[in-house]
């Protein structure tokens, strides 16, 4: 499967349904907190189907932060979001960011354990649903 890439000029239009989809219709997130100031200095990579449609999304922050990982409903379990998120480990170990966080939901915490990630500190509340910090190396 290919992941393809680039910065939020490029990448808005194609991820940005997805988001909705995703955080808004499904998960309840207020549709202001979707777009934020942050996406304007991330590297976003996106998966898309046969017919051109993004079933896959997430974001790289300079500071090597990972988020706004998601699947399309109909796709998940599939192996799109690991391929997101190997995507966006390897661009930000060849940025040289040794080491990566991310707000992983608590429901999602296993499939991150999957690929390095540990869980640290207490649960929190982030726009109504329980979130997790969880940390990395890029090595």
């Amino acid at each position: 499967m290919k992941v393809l890439s680039g910065a939020w000029p490029q990448a808005r239009p194609h991820v940005l349904p997805l988001r909705i989809a995703v955080f808004v219709d499904e998960q309840g997130v207020p549709i202001e907190m979707e777009e934020d100031e942050y996406d304007a200095i991330s590297l976003h990579a996106w998966i898309e189907n046969a017919s051109g449609e993004v079933i896959a999304t997430g974001r790289l922050l300079p500071d090597g932060h990972l988020g706004r990982i998601a699947v399309d409903r109909a796709c998940r379990g599939q192996g799109h979001g690991g391929a997101i998120l190997e995507h966006l480990i390897n661009a930000a170990r060849d940025r040289g960011t040794a080491a990566l966080a991310l707000h992983a939901q608590t429901s999602a915490l296993p499939f991150y354990e999957k690929f390095g990630f540990q869980s640290e500190g207490d649960v929190f509340m982030e726009a109504g649903i329980a979130h997790q910090l969880m940390t990395r190396q890029t090595d």
